[in-house]
């Protein structure tokens, strides 16, 4: 049993290392990746010349209403400073959620598939090149990628780490698990895929919606 406890505690100090440095490194790598692609998508955007014309009916609403030129003006300042923003860590949630919002808009007129009636058909466009069925994996990762930027900010090598420190004074901010914090985590998905899979998105807002009431109500329960 003692040899088991020590064990324990050996690997629990390993877990909490971890975790530490967890709080500054992954982060950091996911923002100076997810920078340097979105960069590299706006520069060559603004080098370029403007072929959304060509995809405008694919656009979800409202963007296919809107004029190539600005969709295509909006997407590469986007890219460009979003990604910027990425790597200063400044900003980080708002400019990891609009990249995550362009991912999703680019996914729904260029790498999503036309057409498809079964989970099956969906499957085939999980690919890196367009067989003809969509090519919706690299989309799906920096979709991934972002995410946890969105939840759980720059980490602790970012101006917007300094900035809560010298702004609050009062160090890390707590955590909250509670209805309206799920109810923002359905906004935070249910608003892109509004451009996607809109019935799913319309879902997940309508599931916000419950949350938040449910949270507001238990708040004034709690006074």
């Amino acid at each position: 049993m003692a040899n088991m406890a020590t064990a324990i505690t050996a690997w629990n100090g390993l877990a909490a290392r971890l975790r530490g440095a967890g709080e500054t490194l992954p982060p950091l790598v996911l923002r100076l990746v997810m920078g340097w692609e979105f960069l590299e998508s706006g520069l060559e955007k603004w080098r370029g010349e403007n072929w959304f014309a060509d995809i405008q009916q694919k656009f979800p609403f409202p963007f296919d209403l809107l004029p190539a030129g600005f969709s295509w003006s909006l997407s590469t300042w986007t890219e460009i400073v979003g990604a910027i923003l990425l790597w200063l860590g400044l900003g980080t949630r708002i400019a990891a959620f609009s990249l995550l919002f362009v991912t999703f808009v680019a996914t729904a007129a260029v790498h999503w598939p036309d057409m498809w009636s079964m989970w099956s058909d969906l499957a085939r466009g999980y690919v890196i090149r367009d067989m003809g069925h969509g090519n919706f994996k690299l989309p799906l990762l920096f979709v991934v990628m972002l995410l946890p930027l969105v939840f759980d900010g720059a980490g602790k090598a970012s101006l917007d780490e300094a900035l809560s420190r010298i702004l609050s004074r009062r160090g890390d901010v707590r955590s909250i698990d509670d209805a309206l914090a799920w109810s923002i985590a359905c906004v935070v998905l249910g608003v892109p895929f509004l451009m996607l899979v809109p019935w799913i998105g319309g879902v997940l807002l309508l599931l916000a919606l419950s949350l938040a009431v449910a949270g507001l109500r238990a708040r004034r329960g709690a006074r």
